[in-house]
């Protein structure tokens, strides 16, 4: 069955603004003098060179550098907030705690202590100017992607982050959990819409936005998933499954034996599933990770793994009888 899209909801966060509970998300603290140092040898990304109020993008990998997750990294001044899918923040934690030596860091899971809320749309820092005490929209705006700041909303300290992975830019809000229904609810006071998975996630898909154990698991490579321009520093030291990362970029030119790209099907054509193989001149390609019916593009669309040779915008494909073809990201 199709996932239906609430078109309201859509419709809210495409031309206004809406808010989503990203209770799928693990939140991670990382406190200590040494907290940047020693993060800067374990993430894919420049942790080290994080001021207060800035953030980046990275990915965690094993030695073989293959991904444990892709993580969210916020200096927020005294500590560092990490963020990353639930479901492998105990093993993302448990990992990171058995590098500890004799460095200044202490590490602490806030996933129970804090909510984050997601808002997102073309008037996203509107809104949040008007729920967070003393910040002025022309701030919010003019924050960058990943960038952070602390303040406080009916009293209640707050956390804002600028996100660009919901497929529409927005802001998360992390406030603890016992003020979060009454964020919700003045939220919706404002006339914010609240996205439904199912709309979300088509936002996601339509944004081409890779997502862990969806479009990105264990045995992949940032470089197969494409999140290399925005995860990974070509200039930092070393990192582990760095050499593995240089190897493919130098040696191999960037070539991997698969990436993962758009693809834009017929209007009408029935919405493939997730794991549907991808085929062309009888031989299978890949695979659909994620898949929606795009409101945007009123069309089936999907995000898949295609070998290298077919990864060209405009490449003909077929999955489950029906003609798709590889479409640049993102598709809106």
């Amino acid at each position: 069955m199709v996932p239906v899209v609430s078109s309201a909801t859509y419709d809210a966060a495409r031309r206004r603004a809406a808010f989503i509970d990203r209770s799928d998300r693990g939140r991670i603290v990382v406190s200590g003098k040494d907290r940047a140092s020693y993060l800067q040898g374990l993430l894919t990304n420049d942790v080290v060179a994080l001021k207060a109020g800035e953030g980046c993008y990275a990915a965690y990998l094993t030695a073989q550098g293959r991904m444990i997750s892709d993580l969210w990294v916020y200096e927020v001044g005294d500590v560092m907030l990490l963020t990353m899918s639930a479901d492998v923040k105990d093993l993302v934690l448990a990992k990171l705690d058995q590098f500890i030596f004799s460095e200044d860091v202490q590490l602490g899971d806030v996933s129970a202590t804090y909510a984050q809320i997601g808002v997102v749309g073309p008037r996203a820092s509107s809104v949040v100017a008007g729920i967070v005490d003393a910040v002025q929209e022309e701030v919010l705006d003019s924050m960058p992607d990943h960038g952070n700041l602390r303040s406080s909303t009916d009293g209640r300290p707050v956390i804002v982050t600028r996100i660009v992975d919901a497929g529409e830019r927005g802001f998360d809000l992390y406030i603890e959990h016992e003020h979060v229904e009454p964020l919700m609810a003045r939220l919706r006071q404002l006339d914010v819409a609240e996205l439904d998975e199912q709309t979300a996630e088509a936002i996601r898909v339509e944004g081409g936005v890779p997502r862990f154990h969806r479009d990105m698991d264990e045995e992949t490579i940032p470089l197969e998933a494409g999140i290399e321009s925005t995860a990974i520093s070509m200039t930092k030291g070393c990192y582990v499954g760095q050499e593995v990362i240089v190897r493919v970029l130098h040696r191999g030119h960037g070539r991997v034996v698969r990436k993962l790209v758009g693809l834009t099907f017929g209007s009408g054509a029935p919405v493939p599933a997730a794991g549907a193989v991808v085929r062309a001149d009888a031989r299978d390609l890949g695979h659909v990770t994620s898949v929606c019916l795009s409101p945007a593009l009123q069309r089936p669309i999907a995000l898949a793994y295609v070998h290298r040779d077919f990864i060209e915008p405009g490449t003909a494909v077929s999955v489950d009888q029906s003609t798709a073809e590889v479409t640049k990201l993102p598709f809106v």
